[in-house]
Order: C-alpha cells, then structure tokens, then sequence
C-alpha cells in the first residue's frame, strides 16, 4: 500500500483502553479482573438529564445544528463559566465540541505550528503529547515531582521557555495523580505566558472534582481573550462519558477558526446530546456533592490500603479520582509493576510511563469503583507479592 503520511506515523493512542483489552481477554478466559484501569465515573449519568436527552430525541432534534453549538446552550456555559471561574464570556467566545478531546485537539491545531515548542506536564494526560507529535512540534516536559505534590511548578516552566514557545498546557485537577494546582501558581503560570505573549490550554475537565482544596484557573486573568483557552466538558462530574460533550472559551479570533475546523471534520456536536447539557449546566446539581462524598471516602480507602502495601507509598489526592503509588521500593519497572498486578493479582491498572517518562516508579488507580473491589484489590495485591 501507498505510505502513510508522517503525521500519521507520529500519533499515538492511550494505555488505558490497551490495558482495558488485555484485561477483557482475561475474562474471556475465566479470571476473575478488578479493573482500575479507565478514568470513567462509576455511577449512571443522573436520571433529570437522560430524560431531557431522551425527550429530546423523541421531540426530533436529531438534525444538524449550528457548529459552534445551540444557543442556549452556549448561554448555559456563559452563566456557567461567570459562576464558577468569576468573568462572563462573551458569546462569541464559547464553543460546544464533541467531548473535550476535539478541544485539546483543535486548540493545538489552531496555534501550534511545526517546530514550536509546546510545554506540558508529565507524567500527563497522553492526548498532550500525541497531538504535539502530530503536529510536527516539540514536547517540553515538566515533571511533576511528589515532593511537590504533583503539581506543575511555575519555576520549571520559566526555566523551559524559549524564543520557540508557543504554548503551555495546564491540568487541573490533573490526571494521572490527582494533583490541584494553587491559586498562586495559576496565576503564576497566566503572568509567563502574558511576559512571552505565549498561549496557555487549561485543561479543567475535573474542575468540580476536588477535596479539601478549591479549583482555580489561570484564565481568570484575560479572561480567556487574548492568549488563555479555557476547557471544560460534562463527561467527568456529570457521569456522562458516552454522551460526548464538552466546551472551549478562547479568543474571539480562535474561536472564528475553530468554527471552521469543527465544520470540516465533524460538522456539528449531536442537538439532543447539548440538550442534555443545558439541562446538566442549569438544573438539579445536587448529584455532584453526594458523588464527590463517595469518591472522597473511596479515596481515603484506596490511599490508606495502598499504603499497608510493601514497597508502596501514596500521597492523598486533592481532586478526580485517581491515586498514583510510588512502587520504586518494590525493585520493578512501572511497566513490570503493572504487569504483575494484572497477571498474578487480577487488578488492572495503569504504568506511570502510559503518561509519559517522569511516569516511571509509579502506577496509577482509578478509584472510580466500589469499596469493596478497592478492598479486595489491595488484599489481592499484598498476596501477590508474598
């Protein structure tokens, strides 16, 4: 066959649902798996929400709709953003996409160019690295040490920024170790890139899921119109992952090319699905304080038992709902660590290399499952390594 192109050849997909499928043919064959291994809430979207999804398609939106998103649902995003993050964006600065991948995805297509240099976090969510890749440009990498609890450091990024910078991309609440950046460091990070006149993403998709801490984003500083995008979707708190649905606010000038890139490669994000969305934006929120009650005691649950385990250590995360033990202490790769939870103890999780290199000594835990399975996880663990 004819080659493929080079960017092609530079993309690459995610550990999790490649670990998902060795632990499905597991299954197959008889044994019994925990699954720790997606970064999917456990819980049914809310029933005020399917309803009005539901209705909707009964009531015939299933046509094309404008490829920015519907109108009120914009509105509701608008109202949303001024509640949550303190300024209200114009119109013209928000659009729906199809889940918050396309928004990652689409935000770099819009400013990156190859050979620029894009700063993000690692270990980090993969879609980062691959989407830089793709497009011919370099990853800097910022790692996230535990010391400092994970979280991006505004110091490592200054020292990493050239005349090549374009861009820098922000987590938080982070994923893969839970980490939740401080309202100083935010608007640390907003102050370096308005010094370089550099774009900052913020990646903010757990933005509601956090403990004993507050969420903060760095756009509050431009208010998301001059070089800050702001990301957020409703798959996370709202336990809608198969919905796909997610939304940007960025400049009024990306936004207009950001049109244009949904219009050519999805048309449009489904009517009655953004339906759906208005009605988790504007209606009963009460779902979200008793789901972060239960992750919150799932999460005490995890790090205490993971921490009875030798050779394993594991800080308390401050937001989403992974865990991420450092394992340097049981003298395995991460790859190997993993490995050997899945194959001897029937726990599926994730090597901290999936999230790139500064990943190694450490695996991640989604704990987005029963108190039982994270009880019966970190037995079968300990009998493992005995």
């Amino acid at each position: 066959m004819p080659e493929l192109s080079k960017g092609a050849n530079r993309i690459y997909g995610e550990a999790a649902f490649e670990v998902l499928a060795k632990a499905q043919e597991l299954e197959r064959k008889g044994k019994n798996i925990l699954h720790f291994e997606i970064g999917e809430p456990d819980m049914e979207t809310p029933i005020n929400i399917a309803k009005v999804g539901v209705q909707a398609i009964y009531d015939y939106k299933t046509h094309y709709t404008p490829s920015i998103g519907i109108l009120d649902l914009r509105k509701a995003v608008q109202d949303e953003v001024e509640k949550t993050r303190g300024y209200r964006p114009d119109l013209k600065q928000i659009v729906i996409t199809p889940g918050l991948k396309p928004g990652i995805f689409f935000s770099m297509l819009a400013v990156v160019n190859p050979s620029d240099e894009v700063i993000c976090p690692d270990p980090g969510y993969p879609t980062y690295g691959s989407t830089t890749l793709y497009l011919g440009a370099k990853q800097i990498m910022i790692p996230l040490l535990e010391e400092n609890e994970f979280r991006m450091s505004p110091d490592d990024i200054k020292k990493k920024i050239t005349h090549k910078t374009k861009l820098i991309i922000v987590n938080s609440p982070q994923n893969p170790t839970g980490s939740v950046m401080t309202q100083s460091e935010l608007d640390e990070v907003a102050e370096i890139a308005e010094e370089h006149n550099i774009f900052v993403v913020s990646d903010e998709i757990y933005s509601k899921m956090t403990y004993e801490t507050d969420h903060f984003s760095p756009t509050t500083r431009d208010e998301a119109k001059e070089r800050t995008v702001l990301l957020d979707g409703f798959s996370k708190y709202y336990a809608m992952t198969g919905w796909r649905l997610g939304y940007m606010v960025s400049p009024v000038k990306m936004a207009e090319r950001l049109k244009d890139f949904l219009v050519t490669s999805i048309s449009c994000t489904a009517d009655f699905t953004q339906r759906a969305g208005v009605e988790a934006l504007t209606g009963d929120q009460s779902f979200i304080p008793m789901m972060m009650k239960r992750f919150k005691e799932k999460r005490d649950r995890i790090v205490k038992g993971l921490n009875t385990i030798p050779g394993f250590k594991c800080l308390s995360p401050q937001g989403a709902f992974y865990a991420f033990p450092n394992i340097k202490k049981t003298d395995m790769t991460s790859q190997e660590c993993a490995d050997h939870l899945l194959y001897n103890a029937g726990v599926a999780v994730l090597p901290g290399t999936a999230f790139g290199p500064y990943g190694e000594g450490y695996i991640r835990f989604s704990y987005a499952t029963t108190l039982e399975n994270i009880d019966a996880a970190v037995e079968r663990i300990k009998k493992s390594f005995k």
